[in-house]
């Protein structure tokens, strides 16, 4: 999986050169911050590995957005987060099918005056 990893970081180079200086070093901490979860991808075993390892990516934004989040609450700056509501049994998503529905599609030219 390492392999495929810096395969898949090498793949970019070309978009990486394309951007500015300050971009180029985001980028690079995206790679870094996927490179330390390759291991785990390794498990996942997804046909499309660069999907496994942009979730790595988000995974580290998250853990980033947090621990900025915690630190703001705890400065008194930011009132907090309340926590998540999940369901306890998938009763509840059988009870509003409504959402499960796709959005029914618009007929071609009715959206917008097209």
């Amino acid at each position: 999986m390492t392999m495929v990893f810096f395969q898949e970081q090498d793949s970019f180079a070309r978009f990486r050169r394309a951007l500015r200086r300050s971009d180029q070093r985001a980028l690079d901490e995206l790679f870094s911050a996927a490179r330390q979860h390759v291991a785990a991808a390794a498990y996942a075993a997804h046909p499309l590995p660069f999907e496994t390892f942009l979730l790595a990516m988000l995974l580290e934004e998250h853990k980033e957005v947090q621990r900025l989040r915690s630190a703001l609450e705890a400065a008194g700056l930011l009132a907090a987060a309340p926590e998540p509501v999940l369901p306890d049994s998938d009763a509840e998503n059988i009870a509003a099918p409504a959402l499960l529905e796709p959005a029914p599609l618009l007929e071609r030219g009715t959206a917008a005056g097209l």
